[in-house]
């Protein structure tokens, strides 16, 4: 083996470290994977952004304006599973390959050549997607949630959003099991479980229950399959099927789903907040326990989603009492954060202030969702703006910002050069204001009962309307400049130093220099 490797140099060759764009095609390095996968995920970041533009514009007032209704719903059915599956989820398995490693001194994943596949498999599933549009009859049958009887009936795009999300789940499962099995086996010695950042902990506790809903989801979107084009009849009434078995199978996976596009924002912010307050995080076993408690519940409550589609009062009472017994765990993680910052020397530069926003609005969202998990109340607001103000609220604030918490907490690391402060605040005062001018006055449309996805309305909701469209654009115009702030800070931003945040303990800063060589195979020190 040595003489080959010797011959292949003597040729000048050097089949280790190919470069240009063949470089980024076959790289098995968590780092380059971790940058694609960030990559991707704000590109499909701002093409579900363009289809939400798309339906604010509609809705800026009454009367179909640019968007006949089945083009709404198409714009509607691709903004939700373009976000979900496309942005959010990949732009965390992004932070969990950069980080993760690192964060427990390991080389690099488990499963090298596999994070690549399951990266690759992406932009293929995300073309189906799209291109779902542009085939007769389009994405829009049955919604983000493909709804039988609709999505029965459905023409091609329906087929196609079927295959990417298949595609999506097998990327989702392959890169889970890597992170598993990199956190269970490849920790650095002396680092125990309840040693790692918490970071560590909230992924490895999401990659459990992606392995255990994603096969789900393929389970229930191939039944769907097997009905459009093979005979059976699962959700058909005519054959014998039952429509609302589609939304038990569907939930129990996407009530999961939810705290797997939670679960890891929590754990960055729990790195982000001990760094500014600069003491370390108050009740760090209590946050792990919660997040795990987090994870078990979410598997209990799925049919709150389905309280309107007829269910014995003894079932709408447990799920509703289950549901709300998940703001036990989230409230300790927020008071927790609370006691992190109380009495810290504190200082709000742009990481620790998204931080802060997070949990300010995920709060506001957290307590609309034990609203809606009342069962009468619900029944009011089901399918209306209200359940979208929620939903969004956990989303965007929750997620989202997070997301970019994390971007400007790390983008030293990443890079070796810092982003601009004065810029970044900007960012961040003006994601805010957008934000809560977009979904807060939701609140209001739903309770004065308008229903969602439909692409016009009664004139009595047309100034909240507007003003929503408003706040859409101009949040929508913000994260352009997130993307030049970004690319500045590649480009040209000033030279960071090895330890960029004066209060950073924890381990993700003190591994490996801040720009790590093509592959660090050093021994990783023992933790003490």
């Amino acid at each position: 083996m040595a003489a080959v490797h010797g011959d292949a140099h003597d040729h000048g060759h050097d089949d280790h470290h190919p470069s240009g764009i063949m470089r980024w095609i076959t790289t098995t390095n968590h780092k380059d994977i971790g940058t694609m996968y960030l990559w991707f995920s704000f590109t499909m970041f701002m093409v579900g952004g363009i289809l939400a533009m798309g339906i604010r514009a509609e809705l800026y007032q009454p009367g179909i304006q640019i968007l006949e209704p089945e083009l709404f719903n198409q714009f509607t059915t691709l903004h939700g599973l373009i976000m979900v599956f496309g942005a959010i989820m990949p732009a965390f398995v992004g932070f969990a390959n950069w980080q993760v490693p690192m964060m427990i001194g390991a080389p690099d994943m488990a499963f090298a050549r596999m994070n690549n596949w399951s990266f690759w498999l992406l932009p293929v599933a995300a073309s189906l997607l799209v291109v779902s549009f542009f085939v007769p009859g389009g994405a829009a049958a049955g919604g983000w949630t493909f709804y039988p009887p609709l999505s029965v009936q459905g023409g091609l795009g329906v087929d196609m959003m079927i295959f990417a999300v298949h595609i999506l789940g097998a990327s989702s499962i392959m890169g889970s099991i890597n992170i598993i099995t990199t956190i269970l086996n490849m920790r650095a010695p002396g680092m125990t479980l309840m040693k790692m950042p918490l970071f560590v902990w909230t992924w490895l506790i999401t990659a459990y229950l992606l392995v255990l809903v994603m096969p789900v989801l393929a389970g229930v979107v191939t039944m769907l399959l097997t009905d459009r084009h093979f005979g059976t009849s699962f959700f058909n009434a005519a054959g014998g099927g039952d429509p609302v078995l589609f939304q038990h199978i569907f939930w129990f996976f996407g009530h999961p789903e939810v705290y797997i596009m939670i679960l890891p924002a929590f754990g960055i912010v729990s790195e982000i907040i001990p760094t500014f307050s600069r003491k370390p995080l108050f009740g760090y076993s209590s946050m792990v326990y919660a997040t795990a408690s987090i994870a078990i519940l979410s598997c209990f409550v799925w049919a709150h989603h389905m309280f309107t589609a007829g269910m014995p009062t003894v079932g709408q009472l447990f799920f509703m009492y289950a549901t709300m017994l998940i703001a036990v765990p989230t409230g300790v993680k927020v008071f927790n954060w609370t006691a992190t910052m109380w009495r810290g020397s504190m200082t709000f530069e742009t990481p620790m202030l998204f931080s802060i926003g997070f949990i300010f609005l995920f709060v506001i969202g957290g307590l609309s969702g034990v609203i809606c998990a009342i069962v009468p109340i619900d029944i009011q607001v089901q399918d209306t703006y209200y359940v979208i103000a929620h939903f969004h609220y956990v989303l965007v604030s929750g997620a989202l910002f997070a997301l970019f918490a994390g971007v400007y907490y790390w983008i030293p690391k990443w890079t070796g050069r810092m982003y601009n402060e004065t810029l970044g605040k900007w960012h961040f005062w003006l994601s805010m204001f957008f934000f809560n001018l977009t979904f807060f006055v939701q609140h209001f449309l739903g309770l004065a009962g308008m229903p969602r996805r439909v692409p016009d309305y009664a004139l009595q909701f047309a100034d909240f309307n507007k003003i929503s469209s408003l706040g859409a654009f101009g949040f929508g115009l913000t994260q352009l400049l997130f993307l030049y702030i970004v690319i500045n800070c590649i480009r040209s931003g000033e030279k960071s130093t090895q330890m960029p945040w004066e209060g950073a303990t924890t381990l993700e800063w003190t591994h490996l220099p801040a720009k790590a060589p093509y592959h660090s195979f050093e021994t990783p020190p023992v933790v003490k």
